[in-house]
């Protein structure tokens, strides 16, 4: 009975040290996927900006044709005045040459003179009719570019419009939330955490002497009091994305268990984060993602001891969904 002990706690042992490393696995997918959706989230807002400033730009080209054609066009209805007075003056001039002729019968040169006369006239009328015809037929043609033209014009005025008001209220609702988030977690601003603005997203910025001991993935105490708080204001407002990413210092870890490297660390912070923020609140696990940026996006690049200290954090981001945007985008 003796002898079958330890081949027992051979097999309780190996059961054990498989759970960390599928955990380990896990949490390397779930780090891959968290990157691969930020990746996203960045491209299209980048793709959002670059929309807007092609639709201002188009709007701005579109104006200087429609002002390019109103110059053209007043252009040729001046020519066609002109024309048509000089029409007035041929006509004038062969109704003259008409009563000269049946007055000079008698003169066979003057009459063969006056018929040549007579025939230029009428030919050079005819000319000049058809420049005027033609230069109608080109005012309408261009008329009809100009409606169509300010037609488009307008369209691309209004979903211009529309976009400068969604990203309007879209920075409006940020900055509110900002704020809520700031004075629902003032009483942790002298103890590691700040919150940012920045380009549409709300950053709240969690030192690591907040929340962690060092090395350690297990959240204090004084930490889970200030995501509870966080937890509450971003469960007011279901239409932001919340993102948790966990970042360490560039100092290489020594662990040999489940937690091999900077990587690791950052990745299973963030999941801590995330568990209580969904432990403490509705917010719908969907609207969260954990993701890990190791030691590869410092806030500080001195190597000191502050340097260090800044870079060992979880930063909370807020980004406010896009939908609505990329509907107008899409008209385009």
């Amino acid at each position: 009975m003796k002898k079958l002990i330890p081949f027992f706690l051979i097999i309780a042992i190996t059961a054990v040290s498989c759970v960390p490393s599928r955990l380990h696995n896990e949490l390397k997918a779930q780090k891959n996927k968290s990157t691969l959706e930020n990746d996203s989230l960045k491209a299209a807002n980048l793709n959002l900006t670059t929309r807007n400033n092609e639709l201002s730009y188009q709007n701005e080209t579109n104006s200087g044709l429609v002002a390019k054609f109103e110059r053209e066009r007043a252009a040729l209805e001046n020519k066609i005045a002109e024309l048509r007075k000089e029409k007035e003056e041929v006509s004038l001039k062969y109704d003259q040459l008409l009563k000269e002729g049946s007055l000079a019968t008698t003169n066979t040169e003057a009459n063969k003179k006056l018929i040549r006369d007579l025939q230029k006239t009428k030919e050079d009328l005819q000319k000049r009719e058809d420049e005027i015809a033609k230069k109608e037929k080109e005012l309408k043609q261009k008329a009809l570019d100009l409606e169509i033209l300010s037609k488009e014009l307008d369209v691309k005025n209004s979903r211009v419009e529309e976009l400068e008001k969604l990203i309007a209220s879209k920075d409006s609702t940020a900055q509110a939330l900002k704020n809520s988030v700031a004075n629902a977690l003032i009483g942790f601003t002298d103890k590691g955490l700040t919150v940012e603005l920045r380009n549409g997203k709300v950053y709240v910025m969690l030192e690591e002497r907040l929340l962690f001991a060092t090395g350690s993935t297990v959240v204090d105490v004084k930490g889970v009091d200030a995501l509870k708080a966080l937890a509450k204001v971003l469960e007011s407002d279901i239409s932001n994305d919340i993102l948790i990413e966990g970042h360490t210092d560039n100092v290489p870890m020594k662990g040999t268990g489940e937690i091999k490297d900077n990587w690791d660390l950052s990745v299973m912070r963030a999941t801590s984060v995330v568990k209580i923020i969904t432990s403490n609140s509705n917010i719908s696990p969907d609207r969260l993602t954990a993701a890990g940026k190791g030691e590869f996006n410092p806030l500080d690049n001195s190597n000191t001891v502050d340097g260090r200290k800044k870079n060992r954090r979880i930063e909370v981001v807020i980004t406010p969904k896009l939908d609505e945007i990329f509907k107008v985008l899409e008209k385009n």
